[in-house]
């Protein structure tokens, strides 16, 4: 999802921080490079890049999509996803030998989320989603939150994820606390409020900065008022309601009038700013936006946003590589269903013919998805953007001062694939 700004917990500056940053980081890539060129991916995976930091999330968006459109998942996806969980209840991002077990460090909530949410949609794997409920319960921050991996400062990307789970599993993520504090409260803490302008009101930071202060971001904004909802996926259409003007007190309707004017704004997308660079289009962020906006009844204000999509995702979907990417064709599938898109004829691409050839041949589908995925990914597959490995780009902005805290966001981005 490389849509994804992802601030570490605490920025920190330094040569010797940053070098010891690099020195726990960079054998992550390396370690990666290798295993993906030395070990064939597992044949129930969905996609064929590194799945180091996204295979449990791209499989799980994946299932949910093509579940959502009728499809059967091939037996052993589902089975793949169901194996890569830890004993303690979480997911990794990915376990490349799930008969070893998981680091608990490195379990991931993010992942472990729509992890749950493919199963419940899946249905009859009810006692793994209670083992990952309670993994949940476990690992819940004093301030409600949960952070992407254990130990570490709540953020609300991640917080939000986990309230979407919650609720997916039947669990009221009100009754879900630690020290007093719920997970609701823990989501709320990052949305900025009626104290703030009134431009800005409803928007979700990712983290506040040092200070304390909260920032609006993108990404967080849309899947913070999915969280505020209490939905999840496959998000489904509330009925038709205009614009609300309830309080900003009110989290959902304050976050979703937040996004829709982002969008009405913006050139019907949002947009993501890395330091020292351009504000750019963020796809994953406004596909995001546009599962908030239907779950709030308000597809009229989300319809923009899709066509901006249909015209502009092809190169989004289709990676630095051309390699179709099954967690943001997954994402456009479901946005596109939350609001009445047909997704075989989305813009000159069919995405769910797209995504069913990422990965195993499907059990059982409603029908003929129009022209070979093969062709389609053909047809619609947009010129490669950068032919420079992401490891020597990073490496290249840390030489250049750039900043240590961009290195590490741009290494979260990474690991959330970001994740559509």
């Amino acid at each position: 999802m490389l849509s994804a700004v992802r601030r570490p917990a605490a920025l920190v500056a330094g040569v010797l921080t940053a070098t010891a940053l690099l020195g726990a980081a960079a054998p992550s890539f390396a370690d990666a490079s290798a295993s993906a060129s030395a070990a064939p991916l597992p044949t129930a995976l969905y996609g064929k890049g590194d799945p180091t930091y996204d295979g449990v999330w791209r499989q799980s968006l994946s299932l949910i999509a093509l579940h959502a459109q009728g499809v059967t998942p091939a037996a052993d996806a589902t089975d793949w996803l169901a194996k890569q969980q830890c004993s303690d209840g979480g997911w990794s991002s990915y376990n490349a030998d799930a008969s070893k077990p998981c680091v608990p460090a490195t379990e991931d909530t993010n992942a472990t989320s729509v992890a749950i949410q493919a199963l419940v949609a899946l249905g009859g794997h009810d006692d793994a989603v209670a083992k990952a409920v309670a993994w949940y319960k476990n690992v819940q921050n004093k301030d409600g939150g949960w952070s992407y991996n254990p130990g570490t400062a709540s953020d609300a990307n991640s917080t939000s994820l986990v309230v979407s789970a919650l609720a997916a599993a039947k669990v009221d993520p009100a009754s879900v606390a630690k020290d007093g504090k719920s997970a609701v409260q823990g989501l709320a803490a990052f949305q900025l409020g009626c104290s703030t302008p009134a431009a800005q009101q409803g928007a979700y930071a990712y983290q506040p900065d040092k200070s304390g202060k909260l920032a609006a971001n993108g990404l967080a904004s849309a899947q913070g008022a999915i969280g505020a909802e209490q939905a999840f996926l496959p998000v489904v259409a509330s009925a038709a309601s205009a614009a609300s003007s309830a309080s900003c007190g009110d989290s959902a309707a304050s976050a979703a009038n937040y996004l829709a004017a982002q969008l009405k704004g913006g050139q019907e997308h949002l947009t993501q700013q890395l330091a020292g660079a351009a504000p750019s289009p963020d796809y994953a962020a406004t596909a995001w936006a546009v599962l908030a906006l239907a779950h709030q009844g308000r597809v009229s204000d989300a319809q923009g946003a899709m066509a901006w999509l249909k015209q502009n995702a092809q190169a989004w979907t289709q990676g630095d590589h051309g390699q179709p990417q099954p967690s943001a064709l997954a994402l456009l599938v479901l946005a596109a269903q939350a609001t009445g898109t047909d997704a075989t004829q989305f813009g000159t691409t069919n995405l769910v013919a797209q995504l069913e050839s990422t990965g195993p041949a499907p059990a059982a589908t409603p029908g003929t998805h129009g022209a070979s995925a093969a062709a389609s990914s053909s047809a619609t597959a947009a010129p490669k953007q950068g032919g420079t490995g992401n490891i020597v780009v990073f490496i290249a902005l840390l030489i250049a001062g750039v900043g240590v805290g961009l290195l590490v966001s741009s290494w979260n981005r990474k690991r959330l694939g970001k994740r559509a």
